[in-house]
């Protein structure tokens, strides 16, 4: 596996309206810039009380530094805001499969939980430190990494893939 940096692929601009459109717009460039076959992935967090928001601006909430305690504080303050009650969201994960020809296949995992105030842990990344997974306690940041990577909506989407991967031999 090599990575798109390390062949200097352009990245392509994510202009889709879904996690999945976003994933198949990079696996496709990426495909079809190296002519090999690519994986790309789009994920993020969807926060019911706020309409599904950030979803796939998610990164963008952070400000041009990406910085998530921002983007932390930006989901604190709207919730805030709209006097929400319901602290219920999901991460979700589209992980796309392209070919060089363009022949593509979208997964998608979901992991769903709800949110907690001030923000806990250091581990992960994200919005890791505010997201409580169901039937868990911690956070993603506080979380062994293995355990999160076993429960996570990457997981999830990875699970999918390697079945529809395994169901086409």
């Amino acid at each position: 596996a090599v990575s798109a940096g390390k062949l200097a692929l352009p990245e392509p601009e994510e202009t889709g309206d879904s996690f999945a459109e976003n994933a198949r717009l990079k696996a496709v460039a990426a495909a079809r810039a190296s002519r090999l076959p690519a994986l790309a992935d789009d994920s993020g967090l969807e926060v019911r009380a706020l309409g599904g928001e950030p979803g796939i601006h998610s990164a963008r909430w952070g400000g041009a530094a990406r910085d998530f305690g921002l983007a932390m504080d930006r989901v604190h303050r709207e919730l805030e805001a709209a006097s929400a009650t319901d602290s219920t969201a999901n991460f979700t994960c589209a992980l796309a499969l392209a070919s060089p020809d363009g022949q593509t296949e979208v997964f998608e995992g979901k992991v769903f939980g709800t949110l907690t105030w001030p923000p806990r842990g250091t581990r992960g990344f994200g919005y890791d430190p505010i997201f409580v997974p169901e039937g868990y306690r911690q956070t993603f940041g506080e979380m062994e990494p293995t355990l999160k990577d076993s429960i996570s909506h990457r997981a999830r989407a990875f699970e999918k893939m390697m079945l529809a991967v395994y169901d086409h031999d």
